[in-house]
C-alpha cells in the first residue's frame, strides 16, 4: 500500500511540472484539447493507457531496473 501511495504522490509531482515550469503553453494546450472530438480524446487515452500498460509490464519482466 506504501508504494501506491508513493506512487500516487510521483504521479501528482510529474503532472504538475509543465503548469509550474510552462503555465501559459499549457493553458493553450488545454484550449486546444478542449476542442477536440471525443473520437480523437478516446483514442489518445487508450494509447497513453497503452504506452503505461507496455511501460509497467516491461520494467516488471526486465532486469534492468
Amino acid at each position: 500500500m506504501k508504494i501506491l501511495f508513493l506512487l500516487v504522490g510521483m504521479v501528482m509531482v510529474l503532472e504538475g511540472i509543465p503548469y509550474v515550469a510552462f503555465p501559459e503553453s499549457m493553458r493553450e494546450w488545454l484550449r486546444k484539447i478542449s476542442e477536440m472530438k471525443a473520437e480523437h480524446l478516446r483514442i489518445l487515452g487508450l494509447l497513453s493507457m497503452s504506452g503505461g500498460l507496455l511501460v509497467c509490464w516491461f520494467v516488471q519482466r526486465s532486469g534492468f531496473f
